[in-house]
């Protein structure tokens, strides 16, 4: 009979609940969307009791079904988490009430804060790189938690009444799903906790001088654990029981649903923003070229797995602000057939900076923009070059990893929201010159959730056994165009974002 694991996948823009059998194949699932808050221009906001009860109406619709398709819940071995990453909850410890809206990850308030640190830390910054692998920018969530204790008075008196609680989305998740304020568990696997800053990146624990030099006591940390183990039963809804068993950051579940697991091997995640990550194997090597130095898994007690990653803000959420505010489309999939009229962007570029560029270039002062419009544009050409910017950036990222490797990547995994689009992927390919491999169940990120559940609890015990996982119907795409076109279009690329500069 059919072990089942489920994965709860909290994203940017919606919460699923999924349900894969022991092959990797995916049984069911439901999805829904919550409210996006905008207060100011840069902030972005969620409201943490809205992300909980979209998990809740998630997993109920998703169990229904499964019930429907007669199966039964006790059938579900483990639950598996994986969450949008660096996004920043606080909350009472004795109410269980959240002090503030999450701030998310693409959020850019404490831009003012970066550069005061940057200008003034007696740590320095690049001793600070060397200690957590990560640049002082308004990505990370300890920004984020500084910026709330210090202009959100309820934070900070919570913070000195040693009442606060602090997590990224996988520990409010958590918290709740075990108890809330009746005993609740709070934690966080070594991936989220290491895109906090306030991990040492090789001890792999709470670092007292990274807690000093952003001025927050340990008291409010959750207690770092692996990926995959059993931390704790459910305490409510449909799932009431079952154990919680696997955790990871949404890009490092991906890689781990792809089965990067060794060292060399890559994927790119196609979602809301896009995130490539480069399996480095059990030593971090901190970048020389604008990437990210980050936790890729640690099963167990089995040996931690590091990664380089490249992060780009502002990928398919560019097709939904054309939708949302813009108007030209009605569906995201729209975009497509847009893109397909015109064989090329009739020299259009759109640098998709709405929250300023991440790797490699870390410019919170950039700001998005469309050059090399004519009187011959229209909205195929925009459309079009919406998907090349993903691709370029990608590129951007792509010759960074180059650099920081020894061998150059010869292929890349894709999966995510835009990996759907064949047109896409071919354009992708083209702008690397270098095959792109895509597989027919192309939920990666919740899979690798599931991965890490189930192998904690028993139902893949080595990671031989998961070579078998979503294994068949892989689909490549292969360059098309030649290394001279490949890099004149490059080269454009680069004068857009130089035009993106200088406007914050």
């Amino acid at each position: 009979m059919s072990s089942f694991i489920g994965a709860i996948d909290q994203g940017t823009t919606s919460s699923r609940f999924l349900v894969f059998d022991d092959k990797g194949g995916l049984v069911t699932y439901h999805q829904a969307e919550y409210p996006q808050y905008y207060p100011h221009p840069g902030w972005v906001e969620h409201n943490p009791v809205e992300i909980f009860d979209s998990v809740l109406l998630c997993i109920k619709a998703t169990i229904q079904k499964f019930e429907q398709a007669g199966h039964k819940i006790n059938d579900i071995k483990a639950i598996g988490i994986t969450n949008q990453r660096e996004t920043t909850v606080v909350w009472d410890r004795i109410t269980g009430k959240p002090l503030y809206n999450a701030i998310v990850w693409s959020d850019t308030r404490t831009h003012d804060l970066v550069h005061r640190l940057n200008k003034t830390t007696s740590f320095g910054a690049k001793a600070l790189k060397e200690k957590c692998g990560l640049p002082i920018t308004t990505y990370f969530s300890a920004l984020k938690l500084k910026w709330m204790l210090e202009n959100v008075a309820v934070v900070k008196e919570a913070h000195d009444k040693e009442t606060l609680l602090f997590g990224t989305i996988d520990s409010w998740l958590i918290w709740n799903l075990t108890g809330g304020n009746k005993g609740g568990i709070h934690i966080t696997d070594v991936t989220n906790a290491s895109r906090t800053m306030f991990m040492d990146i090789r001890s792999l624990k709470w670092s007292d001088e990274l807690l000093e030099f952003f001025e927050v006591k340990p008291s409010v940390l959750p207690r770092i654990v692996s990926s995959s183990e059993i931390y704790g039963d459910i305490t409510i809804g449909s799932l009431q029981g079952i154990s919680i068993a696997g955790v990871l950051g949404d890009q490092q579940a991906a890689l781990v649903g792809q089965k990067c697991f060794k060292p060399g091997e890559a994927k790119n995640t196609y979602g809301t923003g896009c995130f490539m990550l480069f399996n480095t194997g059990s030593d971090p090597i901190i970048s020389q070229s604008g990437l990210l130095t980050t936790v890729g898994y640690k099963f167990g007690n089995e040996e931690t797995v590091y990664a380089l990653e490249g992060s780009i803000a502002v990928a398919g959420s560019a097709v939904k602000w054309v939708r949302d505010n813009l108007g030209l489309i009605s569906e995201t999939n729209e975009i497509n057939q847009l893109a397909a009229q015109v064989e090329d962007t009739g020299g259009v570029y759109f640098v998709t900076a709405f929250s300023g560029l991440f790797a490699p270039y870390w410019r919170d002062d950039a700001r998005g923009c469309i050059v090399g419009i004519t009187q011959y544009t229209n909205k195929n050409h925009i459309a079009r070059a919406i998907l090349e910017a993903a691709c370029f950036q990608t590129r951007d990222i792509l010759d960074a990893m180059n650099k920081d490797s020894d061998a150059p990547l010869t292929s890349l995994k894709a999966d995510g929201g835009l990996s759907n689009s064949d047109l896409c992927m071919q354009i992708q390919a083209d702008i690397l010159g270098i095959p792109v491999i895509r597989p027919a169940m192309r939920e990666a990120t919740a899979l690798g959730a599931a991965i890490a559940a189930g192998y904690a609890v028993g139902v893949w015990k080595s990671l031989s056994e998961l070579e078998e996982v979503n294994a068949h119907d892989y689909q490549q795409f292969l360059p098309q165009t030649s290394q001279e076109d490949r890099e004149a279009r490059l080269k454009q690329w680069l004068k857009a974002i130089e035009r993106s500069l200088n406007w914050a």
